[in-house]
């Protein structure tokens, strides 16, 4: 299909009789306990932003306790122990079950609607993150009161952490309480990533895409980059608290602050994460208030693009104080100060827009002032923390308490709070109250600088951080108390919006409004189905472009006006030029998807209590529910092309890079390779800060022979894969499925040989953070092939059913790209365990 737009409506004729009919049919929601299994975008949407906005709420109440504590010196409320624990849990609920899950939650509920799509490519894996989330992050809060809660402070700064300074199971419900919130970030990100690259309306090019679709896919990169060192780290700092094997411990050749780099390589891209969102949130709603086209808009994708670049070079922005050489402070002290210049750019492009238009005076537009306001007085002290002297000074002060909070509030509470009053209407059909949001904004701006202005001055007066009280006479009490007044009057600025929301929020069915007169696409009519057909788009503000949209699309008069196939559906487009591939058919509602969640969260909870029967079935309910969904996500072609409108007819299945399951086995693949690289980094990181040898000259290395013929067996297993690959498009499905059983065997033969390598010589990963890192990358490749096997043997399985031919090869396809992954992976780890045989 030709880029083009149409000379004319797809569809002018009148609709045939039964299609609106047909397409309510296979949408319709569940009733009763039903309710529970819908995996559409906004029911699951707006759980996620609930769930997300509770987890709010639980962390602001400790927030409270602790500003009450402090607010005079030597106060009793709580004991230091009750205190670190609080503290902990603070910063944890905000970080990893508030303010990463708020920014994936919002791009599920949105950007269906603004890409002109049914829905997202994998409606089930968004319902999976969010089960697993709620259900493990509930359970991980109600630590707190149990006296379990983790107390080592969000980071978890080992050696305080490992075992013999944190005994007990505190620890590990950090650990191993926030597996599901990494497995629900990870697959938030693919359903990002592959949605706005896949699922975009015909004619959306990338220079067309909405600021807010660059935004998330560029964040959607971003975690899949930039949550495998906290992924690694954690479990890393488990096999050490379980089995002692000491990848922290300096005096057996580990290194506590390995924990630091790979905690920050997670920890300073995040903020940029919880910020780009809320920045593409500002971007739509500041064209709209202003109601004019964004200024700058290529400028502003450069921005993004910059920020998300140059953040994965801060790490080291939180470790100045840490006796770093001068040379390396030089450059994460420059990268520091650069990345305020894309942010910079942005906030001018807004200001411009703003200047340039007749702004609209509404709620959202003063959240958009008072987050200007808070946002650039963050970043001013971010600068000034780029200092490297200046650090050393402020660095364990409440200075730092204050910048982050500044950066945190302004940069994503503000425009979050913006958008729930701008896209309020788009799910309830009316807008929130005026009055309560003018209310809740001034008392939150108020509150935010009220708690957190005075705690520059105290952190420059000496004020530590992380202390549960202090001493009298130091002239900190009236800054601690203005903090603790502001923190109740920021509370209830929050409290209103909430009632707000109680009070004045109703989700409706059909919704046809646009109260701000908006000009992006999910302001068009909406329903459980979406909207009614996919227009093709032709400018980055089609609802300003052409007024009548809207009810051309309700009228069905664009493309995809009913159900072609009989079940749920969009359009899948090219990843570039957006042209229309296939239609999707989309899974509807399934228990499948909680049944997985719940298993997922109960299993990594009750392994952190040692309940090891229920973690079992937890993995096993997991499992199953995963592996019959994904039975079902592979339909049969059905051969036949379906018109779709306007002369065009598509195919209802497709293989290969045009697949969106190619793009999202790729996208998988990325996590892995990226989670495999920080584990290489931690082995080089480990060999060149330890003086006594890597490893020392009483270990042995790894048995050569066995690492050549692991080797060996790799090569032979991608060959066996390799000659399987192409004797399907020859429907020899016995000799397939030999030579993928042959695959599979040389797997586990490489495996063994790579075990052995170790085995076989004097290497305990007790002794010595080598030998823990070699067994640790052994492991790695164990887990794989264990992988291997489930995805070998549900092939197989659907080979011998007849489920798998030269057209229907999706899940083979899927086989073969991780195989050939694994194996480079695999022979990778072999030479890397070996290269101190080599340097000498």
């Amino acid at each position: 299909m030709s880029s083009r737009p149409p000379d004319e409506l797809p569809n002018t004729l009148p609709r045939p009789a039964g299609e609106f009919e047909r397409l309510q049919a296979v949408w319709k929601r569940p009733r009763g306990w039903r309710v529970l299994t819908q995996v559409n975008n906004t029911a699951i949407g707006l759980w996620y932003i609930g769930a997300a906005l509770l987890f709010l709420v639980l962390g602001g109440i400790l927030a409270l306790i602790m500003r009450t504590q402090l607010v005079v010196p030597g106060n009793d409320l709580v004991d230091y122990d009750l205190y670190n624990q609080l503290f902990t849990m603070h910063g944890s609920v905000m970080m990893f079950l508030f303010a990463v899950p708020v920014i994936e939650a919002i791009g599920i509920l949105l950007l269906p609607a603004m890409q002109g799509a049914r829905d997202l490519p994998f409606p089930r894996l968004s319902a999976y993150a969010f089960w697993a989330y709620f259900v493990g992050g509930l359970v991980f809060f109600t630590t707190i009161f149990f006296d379990l809660a983790p107390d080592g402070g969000w980071f978890m700064y080992p050696p305080l952490t490992s075992y013999e300074f944190s005994p007990g199971l505190r620890t590990d419900f950090w650990l191993l309480g926030i597996g599901f919130i990494e497995i629900s970030a990870i697959a938030g990100a693919i359903e990002i990533v592959v949605g706005i690259l896949r699922t975009r309306p015909p004619g959306m090019t990338l220079d067309k895409m909405p600021i807010y679709l660059w935004a998330m896919l560029i964040v959607g990169a971003m975690i899949i980059f930039g949550f495998p060192p906290v992924i690694l780290a954690t479990a890393l700092l488990e096999l050490e608290r379980a089995f002692h094997w000491p990848f922290f411990l300096a005096e057996k050749g580990g290194d506590p602050l390995l924990w630091q780099h790979l905690f920050w390589l997670f920890g300073h891209p995040d903020v940029y994460i919880i910020f780009l969102p809320a920045a593409g949130l500002v971007s739509m709603m500041v064209a709209t208030m202003a109601q004019t086209p964004l200024i700058g808009y290529r400028w502003i994708v450069v921005a993004m693009l910059a920020t998300g670049t140059i953040s994965f070079a801060l790490w080291v922005h939180h470790m100045f104080a840490t006796g770093m050489p001068h040379l390396s402070l030089s450059f994460f002290s420059a990268a520091s100060m650069a990345v305020a210049i894309p942010a910079g750019l942005q906030v001018f492009s807004w200001i411009a827009t703003l200047w340039r238009g007749n702004v609209q005076r509404t709620t959202p537009t003063y959240f958009l002032l008072g987050f200007f306001g808070v946002f650039v007085l963050g970043g001013l002290t971010g600068v000034m923390l780029a200092v490297v002297p200046y650090d050393w000074q402020a660095h364990d002060t409440y200075f730092v308490v204050a910048h982050l909070h500044y950066v945190l509030i302004g940069g994503m509470l503000f425009p979050v709070f913006a958008g729930i009053y701008y896209w309020a209407p788009l799910i309830s059909g009316r807008q929130l109250s005026e009055r309560m949001g003018t209310w809740a904004c001034t008392i939150m701006f108020i509150g935010v600088n009220l708690t957190f202005f005075p705690m520059h001055i105290a952190g420059l007066l000496g004020m530590p951080r992380r202390v549960w009280t202090y001493a009298d006479g130091y002239g900190l009490e009236i800054y601690n108390l203005l903090s603790t007044v502001g923190a109740f009057v920021f509370a209830a600025g929050i409290g209103i919006v909430l009632l707000d929301l109680l009070l004045h929020f109703r989700p409706a069915g059909k919704v046809n409004t646009n109260p701000w007169r908006a000009g992006s696409l999910e302001w068009l009519p909406q329903d459980e189905y979406a909207i009614r057909s996919i227009p093709f788009v032709t400018n980055r503000d089609p609802l300003w472009a052409n007024p009548s949209l809207p009810e051309e699309v309700d009228a069905g008069q664009h493309y995809l006006p009913g159900t072609a196939t009989g079940v749920r559906e969009t359009i899948v487009t090219s990843p570039i030029d957006a042209r229309p591939q296939y239609v999707l058919r989309l899974p509807g509602s399934s228990w499948l998807p909680v049944l997985a969640g719940v298993g997922t969260a109960v299993f990594f909870l009750a392994l952190t209590v040692k309940w090891m029967v229920i973690a079992v079935l937890g993995a096993i309910v997991a499992l199953v529910s995963i592996l019959m969904w994904l039975w079902q996500s592979d339909p049969a072609p059905s051969g036949k092309l379906f018109d779709i409108g306007g002369g065009l007819s598509l195919p209802d299945y497709m293989t290969g890079s045009n697949s969106h399951s190619w793009w999202s086995m790729v996208v998988l693949m990325l996590v892995d390779g990226s989670i495999f690289a920080c584990l290489i980094f931690t082995f080089f990181y480990l060999w060149t800060v330890t003086l006594s040898g890597f490893p020392p000259e009483s270990l042995e290395l790894p048995l050569i022979g066995s690492s050549v013929a692991a080797a060996l067996a790799w090569a032979v297993s991608v060959a066996a894969m390799y000659v399987s690959n192409r004797m399907l498009p020859q429907k020899r499905m016995g000799a397939v499925g030999l030579t993928l059983t042959a695959a599979l065997a040389g797997v586990w033969i490489a495996f063994g040989l790579s075990l052995h390598a170790l085995l076989e010589t004097n290497l305990q990963p007790q002794l010595h953070g080598y030998a823990s890192t070699a067994y640790t990358t052994v492991a790695w490749q164990g887990l794989h092939a264990v992988l291997l096997t489930l995805m070998a043997g549900f092939t197989l399985v659907r080979l011998w059913l007849g489920m798998i031919d030269p057209v229907r090869r999706v899940v083979f396809d899927n086989t073969r790209i991780m195989w050939y992954y694994c194996a480079a992976q695999g022979v990778l780890a072999l030479l890397v365990m070996s290269s101190p045989r080599l340097a000498m």
